[in-house]
């Protein structure tokens, strides 16, 4: 008789007792492989009166326009990972200023946190995820070519803000437009 195939990890999906949801469990040890969201950190960055976009090289959406924003990495604060992705998309450096909004995309299993930042300098230069960058007053926004509902909802909720608060900080964060969940 040999002993047990210990290296088959979690490969069966069953409610492990004491929880109500299926996951994946080691049929040898027991081990749970829990699968939880993934956290999106971007920003709102302002460089006078123009908002900076990016201009998406990689799918999905390539080609349309998005903030500077992508997957939180281990061991990073959110601001850390938005400061990073702004950098890395945008070669922009940011000052984070307020948490702007949390946004929940359960059709992706995505938490975005949205922050509003300036931008420390208009110098600019894509990133390998980015085809281009630039600077769009509110009325130059190309409002038919972003990339995700997000977006907009983060534009929208950033001009609603500054319009109720003048650009002071003290603000309840926004979440997801009622009825609102992210599919496109």
């Amino acid at each position: 008789m040999s002993a047990p195939d210990s290296s088959r990890g979690p490969s069966v999906r069953k409610v492990p007792d004491g929880d109500s949801l299926s996951r994946l469990v080691c049929p040898d040890c027991g081990y749970i492989a829990y699968e939880n969201p993934k956290i999106v950190v971007g920003s709102v960055c302002l460089f006078g009166e123009k908002i900076l976009l990016c201009r998406r090289a990689i799918e999905p959406r390539k080609g349309l326009w998005t903030l500077p924003a992508g997957f939180l990495e281990l061991e990073e604060t959110v601001t850390e990972g938005a400061r990073r992705e702004a950098r890395e998309e945008a070669g922009a450096e940011i000052e984070i200023e307020d948490l702007l909004a949390v946004y929940s995309i359960p059709r992706i299993s995505h938490v975005q946190l949205i922050f509003r930042a300036k931008l420390l300098s208009p110098r600019l230069a894509p990133g390998p995820e980015s085809e281009e960058t630039a600077l769009f007053a509110w009325d130059e926004i190309p409002w038919d070519m972003l990339a995700f509902p997000s977006v907009t909802w983060a534009l929208r909720h950033y001009r609603e803000v500054m319009d109720e608060t003048g650009g002071r900080s003290g603000f309840r964060p926004r979440t997801n437009p009622p009825g609102e969940s992210g599919n496109y």
